[in-house]
């Protein structure tokens, strides 16, 4: 057990990691980040810091020997940067997990294999084999790269075959060619779960997209008692077969069917997520404490909400406009009961992640339009 005052390593100085930071410090623990430059999110309020490429040994091992314990904000680290964590202090999620995270292959199998629900999924290294791929799981399908990719990038819809000519094979070596699912909804679940096998799940999120990025998520989700109880055991199901310390999001689909709503597993992520954000104001204990209390392995908090309905709206680059611009903040915030953050990142640029708002109150409903008003009143064009 990882006790307050004790040091807490991040890998990664983005926003996830700067939120991570500020729970953990509230908490009483120390914490170093691990990233590039000074400018990055987290780096602006960490205890330390040691600056360096994630390739740079020498600079990973400077960081690792003031750590107590060392987690991490994306899982696109390369296996020898945390294989050398490993050697000074627990690291979780550990690198077998991530190497799983980092292939949708691997990733895909591993759930399969736990006997978890996953769209029907073929892998694809060229167009012929995309043919033969389009025999099994139908077209229209969709096409993705089996490593990196995030916010819908690396993907392709696929509705023909002379749709591969679009395609640039040499991205990856291997791809995924996913059945294409016809949902009603989308919604993500996060689990905690502790090296000695404790979880706890927070409100099942339900989450609009636009353009492949988060836009809006809500609690509680639009779902019957039993599709909830589903969704949060293949969270956890899912979070053991990965063998993931810390926490686990489960993207999911909601889709109809004769006997009624069932959920499909979409992707998953071995860290805080985007959809979550809202918990830091909507519940007893936000997915950031939860997480430092996960890998440090503290009791697991309180996951219930402290409202009836909470609303969180991203706020991206394309808010500022002209980046010499700066945002009607005070317009935003008069819309009653929102709060604003920020990341602290130095440019904005469309489609950039630049910082959220979040709305609390007893309607699921009045909270989500709240969220919506306040950004518009920041959008240059509204």
């Amino acid at each position: 057990m990882i006790l307050p005052g004790q040091t807490i390593g991040m890998v990664g100085g983005g926003q996830l990691g700067r939120m991570f930071a500020i729970a953990a410090t509230q908490m009483g623990y120390q914490v170093v980040v691990f990233c590039e430059t000074e400018q990055e999110p987290a780096a602006q309020i960490a205890h330390h810091c040691v600056f360096g490429r994630l390739n740079n040994m020498d600079a990973v091992e400077a960081f690792a020997t003031q750590c107590d314990v060392i987690t991490l904000e994306f899982e696109n680290i390369p296996a020898a940067t945390i294989a050398k964590c490993q050697e000074y202090a627990p690291t979780y999620p550990s690198s077998d997990v991530l190497a799983t995270a980092q292939d949708r292959l691997r990733e895909k199998t591993t759930l399969q294999n736990a006997g978890l629900p996953v769209a029907p999924f073929v892998k694809v290294v060229d167009a012929e084999s995309l043919a033969e791929a389009a025999k099994v799981v139908g077209l229209p399908l969709i096409l993705k790269t089996a490593r990196s990719g995030y916010d819908g990038k690396g993907q392709h819809r696929i509705t023909t075959l002379a749709d591969a000519s679009d395609v640039d094979w040499t991205l990856c070596d291997e791809w995924v060619a996913e059945q294409l699912i016809a949902f009603d909804r989308e919604v993500s679940v996060m689990v905690a779960r502790t090296a000695d096998g404790r979880t706890s799940t927070f409100p099942i999120f339900e989450n609009d997209h636009v353009n492949h990025i988060l836009d809006v998520t809500m609690i509680p989700a639009t779902l019957s008692d039993t599709v909830r109880q589903q969704a949060s055991e293949i969270a956890i199901t899912a979070a053991e077969a990965l063998d993931v310390v810390g926490l686990l999001c489960v993207e999911m689909f909601v889709i109809s069917s004769e006997g009624g709503e069932q959920v499909l597993i979409n992707e998953v992520a071995p860290r805080p997520h985007n959809s979550g954000h809202l918990t830091i104001e909507a519940c007893h204990t936000s997915q950031f404490e939860q997480h430092v209390r996960a890998v440090c392995g503290l009791p697991l908090g309180n996951t219930e909400m402290v409202c009836g309905g909470a609303a969180m709206a991203n706020l991206l680059g394309d808010v500022w406009g002209d980046e010499t611009q700066t945002p009607p903040w005070d317009d935003a915030l008069a819309v009653d009961g929102v709060k604003l953050h920020l990341y602290g990142k130095v440019h904005a640029k469309p489609g950039r992640k630049m910082g959220h708002l979040t709305c609390v109150g007893e309607n699921r409903d009045a909270v989500v339009e709240k969220v919506r008003e306040a950004r518009r009143r920041l959008t240059p064009s509204s």
